[in-house]
């Protein structure tokens, strides 16, 4: 029986965590479960999966929640309602806790995934944000904790399938010549730079394949999602961004792949459907079944594939830029993703200066080394802060080149 903490349970990946969880109640157990402010549904988790503690991170969603179960009065459920950024740090490192998903959004997630890979567990990696921002540290926190750390995103879950059993980082060993890490394209794939000037936030969140939330789903339109995972998987694989693909499939059939010297090239196929990499996360190196429908090749009948469009969306040469410039540039090109995409989904910004912010930010940037978390922490502040100056003197952003 394995103790799983998950970090972000009411967000898309937290729910389909706990609906393997559901399926499999001989195999887990949940130890504790965290959100920002939904205290509706993490209401109904609490009263399912009768976890010890619930952590939300809004002080008053977590006296809103107290009162709620107190009122119910639900004589099996003894969870205990904490708040704040160190009960979070506390689920996560837990000495009787097996497992961690990492599910929380953005920087948010950073430090209570950093004390799961210190304190040993199995990480479960949704929150692409911590490899991201603080790469070097975070990859150094898992071989001194000894922890595993397992892929979630399907694409780096996908590579992780394809590549030998006994991959240790280098390419040549193993005859590896790329990684080719796939993308959908997004809701605006095909659009000219003047269209997406127009686009919505509500177009922008209708992603055609996945069921994301609101900021990976802007992060998916902009590319910018493949952005953060070509950073991943250079910290993930010991690779460069040279040695990664981006592979624009619309039909999100093959979640990534791995070419081989020899002319092969191994793929991991199935629905898109985040319970597959979940379930092989959490069991690994087994398979458990994860409730998702079997592929169907005869329905499919065809599989399409382009190069990106660099131009009209920027945002992936930004995100191979800040990883080879490293130091602080790759928490600063986050943060300021982050403020950018905020002010878009509030209507502060249009669509297409989201990019410009980010540029704008790095540009002004003092590259700085990372040698502690604070290093990381004040990088992000300062592009926080840089970001929303730009964002309040938004009438240079309409033509400031790219």
């Amino acid at each position: 029986m394995k103790r799983v903490t998950v970090l972000g349970s009411t967000g898309s990946i937290g729910m389909s965590t706990l609906d393997v969880v559901r399926r499999h109640p001989d195999k887990y157990r949940v130890y504790a479960l965290s959100a920002a402010h939904n205290v509706e549904r993490m209401l109904e988790q609490v009263r399912e999966f009768k976890p010890e503690f619930a952590v939300m991170a809004d002080a008053q969603a977590a006296a809103t929640l107290r009162a709620q179960l107190a009122e119910a009065a639900l004589a099996d459920v003894t969870t205990h309602v904490l708040t704040g950024e160190q009960a979070l740090v506390d689920i996560a490192s837990a000495a009787s806790v097996d497992q961690v998903m990492a599910a929380i959004v953005g920087a948010a997630g950073l430090l209570p995934t950093l004390a799961a890979a210190q304190s040993g567990k199995r990480v479960l990696l949704a929150n692409k944000e911590s490899l991201v921002m603080a790469g070097p540290l975070f990859m150094q926190a898992v071989r001194d904790g000894g922890a595993e750390l397992l892929p979630i995103d399907s694409e780096h879950n996908a590579i992780f399938q394809s590549l030998p059993a006994n991959f240790a980082g280098d390419f040549a060993e193993h005859g590896i010549e790329k990684i080719l890490l796939t993308a959908s394209g997004g809701p605006f794939r095909g659009y000219s730079s003047e269209q997406l000037q127009a686009v919505t936030p509500a177009q922008a969140v209708a992603h055609p394949n996945w069921s994301m939330g609101q900021k990976i789903s802007v992060d998916s339109a902009t590319l910018m999602n493949k952005g953060l995972e070509l950073i991943e998987a250079c910290f993930l694989f010991h690779c460069q961004p040279d040695d990664v693909q981006v592979v624009v499939h619309r039909q999100s059939v093959i979640h990534s792949m791995v070419q081989y010297c020899d002319g092969s090239v191994i793929a991991q196929l199935g629905q898109p459907d985040m319970r597959t990499p979940i379930a092989y996360g959490m069991a690994w190196p087994e398979r458990i079944e994860a409730g998702v429908q079997a592929l169907d090749l005869f329905a499919i009948a065809q599989l399409d594939f382009e190069q990106p469009d660099h131009q009209t969306f920027p945002c992936l040469q930004l995100a191979a830029r800040a990883f080879q410039q490293g130091g602080s540039m790759p928490a600063v090109l986050n943060a300021a993703n982050e403020v950018a995409v905020s002010a878009f989904l509030a209507e502060q910004i249009p669509f297409h200066a989201i990019p410009r912010v980010i540029q704008a930010v790095m540009h002004s940037h003092p590259l700085t080394a990372i040698d502690s978390l604070d290093d990381v922490l004040n990088a992000d502040q300062w592009a926080r802060q840089a970001a929303q100056c730009c964002v309040s003197e938004r009438g240079w952003l309409e033509d400031s080149p790219l």
